[in-house]
């Protein structure tokens, strides 16, 4: 997997940033549960898979690849990190 596919502005985003996003982008297609399918494809525990997404979603070559997936996952994450903080003001 040291294959990468590079942009306009010289930006590379390598072969497994790639499958990873194309792994959230149908993962819902997969007959297993998605923690088993994560293990199964990248051998990776979930926590490490969602720590490299999170970090992945914010890279401008992630948003070039698949921009209709990053923007939501970045909605679904900004939207996640206002309910925690409204959760601590009220608590």
């Amino acid at each position: 997997m040291s294959q990468a596919t590079t942009f306009a502005h010289g930006v590379e985003l390598s072969a497994r940033d790639a499958a990873v996003l194309d792994f959230e982008d149908g993962w819902y297609k997969s007959p297993v549960p998605k923690e088993q399918a994560i293990m199964e494809r990248f051998q990776l525990t979930s926590t490490k898979y969602y720590q490299l997404l999170n970090a992945l979603i914010d890279a401008p070559e992630a948003l070039e690849y698949k921009p209709l997936l990053v923007k939501r996952l970045r909605r679904e994450r900004s939207r996640r990190q206002q309910l925690r903080s409204a959760r601590r003001l009220h608590a």
